[in-house]
């Protein structure tokens, strides 16, 4: 057996949470692989909205078991929250046995956020546009060898682990000018902490290969967008984890002969939260109308999504990093109506025509080629099989395989997990 990856192809925001939900009963287990709680998976199904910032986007599934892997970041007030909220909407993970964590997930503190929120006021307008939900600092201390993780928790001396970490967070925080009271939310972290340690701890590279050597099948979830990536996004405007396939390899225990399908998820058209480059960025009535329809506002922290064109150049250059071996195109039915859409072909670029994204894309302004195509009318939100689907639309996907080189095998036309449709 062999882990298929579940991963975002632009910004962030394409709609995972929703195809894992609807992948979910194809699988024995569903293991979130990088990113915090500055992830916000949305899930619509029963008239009933939910929204997953933690726990992997199978949690709704009775067949399988999820797993918060080695490689996510984890904020117990968060998690405990979701899980309780979870528990009144009548779904209870922990008592299920439905949901077990890596020891080597890393903890954020209190701090962690406090150094968040400093260095981002501090960078005026070149700031990240980050969550501030403490996922940068955190990364940071587990690169600089001394952060705290879940494991950890069980050892006698975590509290002045704690304590030993926090005084250094304050000898930082000191530069920036007085330290924020945060007795409050220490308080509420370590009773986050006594709950955290209701959920089973696993030594996640072992609970997955095990997994796979009984022949079980395994989806790794993951979060934010290739575009995002710390190494391969546009840089510093990304997030602090490998978002792409290759992150599930880390980010899990798992050997990259060991990964299988990897699909790859894409909106319509193109979305961005936060600051960074956008080359298909639409500042008009029509980017607008974009995000309205499309309800384009962070499930997280309800910010406004950038809109935009969608970015043929990106969109190749995220399946070759990714290894995509089929693809998911989500939210075509905010496209309906649009007499004309357009895609991006090419960039123009220091006074050439290029194909791909430049190294310097953050401080040299690459202008969009834009091709014209023909839109629909169609609203499609009641669609239940492919043979409804417009034959503009049909065309306009593939439009989109012809350039990436990737079939789109699912296609989603609205929120709830039963406006999926696959593609033959």
């Amino acid at each position: 057996m062999a882990v298929d990856v579940l991963l975002g192809l632009q910004w962030g925001d394409e709609g995972k949470g929703k195809i894992v939900d609807v992948l979910s009963p194809k699988y024995d287990l569903i293991a979130r692989f990088q990113g915090g709680p500055n992830a916000g998976h949305t899930l619509e199904f029963d008239n009933q909205k939910y929204v997953l910032n933690t726990i992997p986007s199978g949690i709704f599934n009775e067949r399988n078991m999820n797993l918060i892997g080695n490689g996510v970041v984890v904020d117990p007030i968060i998690l405990r929250r979701e899980l309780e909220t979870l528990k009144k909407s009548g779904f209870d993970p922990v008592a299920a046995k439905k949901l077990v964590i890596a020891k080597k997930a890393h903890l954020i503190l209190p701090t962690h956020q406090l150094l968040d929120a400093a260095s981002e006021s501090k960078m005026g307008e070149g700031k990240i546009g980050s969550t501030l939900k403490g996922i940068g600092p955190t990364y940071m201390d587990k690169t600089g060898r001394n952060g705290l993780r879940v494991g950890d928790t069980l050892l006698p001396d975590f509290t002045e682990r704690y304590h030993k970490l926090v005084n250094k967070h304050k000898s930082i925080l000191s530069h920036y000018g007085e330290i924020p009271d945060f007795s409050e939310k220490e308080q509420a972290f370590f009773e986050a902490i006594e709950y955290l340690k209701s959920i089973p701890q696993v030594d996640s590279e072992h609970f997955v290969n095990q997994y796979l050597s009984e022949g079980k099948s395994v989806l790794a979830e993951g979060a934010q967008g290739t575009l995002l990536d710390v190494d391969f996004g546009s840089y510093p405007f990304v997030t602090s984890s490998n978002t792409t396939t290759a992150g599930a390899c880390t980010g899990l225990g798992v050997a990259p002969s060991r990964i299988g399908s990897v699909i790859g998820i894409f909106k319509a058209y193109c979305t961005r939260v936060g600051g960074g480059p956008f080359p298909t960025e639409l500042f008009d009535e029509t980017g607008e109308q974009l995000r309205q329809i499309g309800r384009e506002f962070g499930a997280t922290t309800g910010r406004p999504r950038r809109c935009g064109w969608i970015d043929i150049p990106a969109l190749k250059y995220a399946v070759m990093l990714n290894g995509v071996t089929e693809l998911v195109m989500t939210k075509a039915d905010v496209m309906s109506g649009f007499e004309k859409i357009y895609a991006c072909t090419h960039y123009k670029y220091n006074g050439e025509v290029i194909d791909y994204m430049p190294y310097d894309i953050c401080t040299v302004k690459a202008e969009p080629v834009l091709e014209e195509i023909e839109g629909w009318n169609e609203d499609l939100t009641g669609i239940k099989t492919i043979g409804e689907v417009p034959e503009k639309l049909m065309n306009y996907v593939r439009y989109i395989e012809s350039k990436v080189g990737v079939p789109v095998r699912y296609l989603s036309v609205g929120p709830d997990r039963i406006q999926t449709l696959i593609l033959d």
